[in-house]
């Protein structure tokens, strides 16, 4: 019988052999235990953004897009938007042994140091892909994905300890166990969820997060969940189940319920020109997640999570528009001399907290996959190679 079988990734990782029958895990990395800040189990998606159209879309029109950028998607915006700001990130995730997949993979091991040894490359497997149109401030996203062929159970083991897990609500009800483990073991988990195409809303799904820290959900998917008609009752309600209930409100900001004490927080967005709104939720979560584990007050998590949110909006392409620390200073900079009383007030933090230089900063230009054809020839993605049983 004949076996595929994917070389040793770039950037260090597992590979999987694919028979006709089944596909067998193979684990190159073995040993000590991964210790990290972030740990992400979920799908890494390659996107494809289109932005400053012309005109809005319409069926059965053409339009001209004034921007193009790839960038990896799905849980790798928020593993690149967590590493960006200096926290060590272990993404657990599969991915297709195809142009996409390997650049996605490249991308995220060499360019941005994401920890990718309990990911995969799946030979036969097509790498999923969204198409992102950016116009009138929002976004409309096209996306092609089969069911993932490995799940996280077998990804991740007692070998990787992390400080914190960001995960979808919808992937705790599943029958995967990694998350209770890693709860069990004192990961703070920060649940996000996704919208519920049913209709249903049924608040029975909020069940798994007994096992979180916080929850994120924007404000019509916590309105629906709780049955209430404000964002604000709404976090009020989900913060009965976690400890920091935060629901983010778009261009109104965000409001957070501190459980313990039952505090509530309300900030404002930071207003900017919006280029693209992709991944702005999970650069927030990033954000959020990074504060908490510096144990800020509750205020600055906010403030800090909807200033790097509306960062990331001011450029196109997702992951590759999040903004690292040295994007941080460079606003503070100009903000300090120049904004309202209200905004340096709310951002005096920032001068105790901005780490000193080498800061990280975004790209000059949106990562180019127009360049891969050079970078596979010159030899540094690595060649399958071909087997037999």
């Amino acid at each position: 019988m004949n076996n595929y079988v994917q070389s040793y990734p770039l950037g260090g990782g597992r590979a999987i052999a694919n028979t006709e029958r089944e596909h067998r895990r193979e684990t190159f990395v073995t040993g000590a235990k991964v210790d990290v800040d972030v740990m992400l189990a979920a799908p890494v998606f390659f996107d494809l953004v289109l932005s400053d159209l012309d005109v809005t879309p319409r069926p059965g029109t053409e339009v001209r897009a004034g921007a193009l950028s790839a960038s990896p998607g799905g849980s790798a915006t928020v593993a690149v938007a967590t590493s960006r700001l200096g926290l060590r990130t272990l993404l657990a995730a599969p991915l297709g042994d195809d142009v996409y997949g390997r650049w996605c993979w490249e991308f995220l091991a060499n360019e941005e140091n994401i920890d990718l040894h309990s990911s995969v490359l799946v030979p036969g497997w097509a790498t999923p892909v969204t198409v992102s149109i950016a116009a009138d401030g929002d976004r409309t996203m096209v996306t092609r994905h089969d069911p993932s062929p490995v799940p996280a159970d077998d990804l991740l083991d007692d070998q990787v300890a992390a400080r914190a897990a960001l995960i979808e609500l919808g992937g705790m009800s599943d029958g995967e166990a990694w998350w209770q483990r890693a709860a069990a073991a004192g990961t703070q988990l920060f649940a996000d969820t996704g919208w519920d195409s049913t209709g249903r809303w049924d608040p029975a799904d909020l069940d798994p997060l007994a096992s979180c820290f916080a929850f994120t959900p924007n404000a019509t998917e916590a309105m629906a969940y709780t049955r209430t008609d404000s964002p604000s009752a709404a976090a009020r309600v989900l913060a009965d189940r976690v400890p920091l209930a935060v629901v983010t409100c778009g261009v109104d900001g965000a409001i957070g319920v501190d459980a313990a004490n039952g505090r509530e927080v309300a900030v404002p967005a930071v207003p900017v020109d919006i280029g693209d709104a992709t991944g702005a939720g999970d650069v927030f979560r990033a954000a959020l997640l990074l504060g908490t584990l510096r144990e800020w007050p509750l205020e600055q998590r906010l403030a800090f999570a909807a200033l790097c949110a509306a960062l990331a909006v001011e450029r196109p392409g997702g992951a590759v528009a999040a903004p690292g620390w040295g994007d941080i200073a460079d606003w503070w900079t100009r903000t300090d001399d120049t904004a309202a009383r209200e905004v340096r007030a709310r951002y005096e933090f920032l001068t105790d907290v901005l780490p000193c230089e080498p800061r990280r900063r975004r790209s000059p230009r949106a990562a180019a996959f127009s360049d891969y054809p050079a970078r596979t020839a010159a030899g540094s993605i690595p060649a399958p190679q071909k087997g037999t049983s």
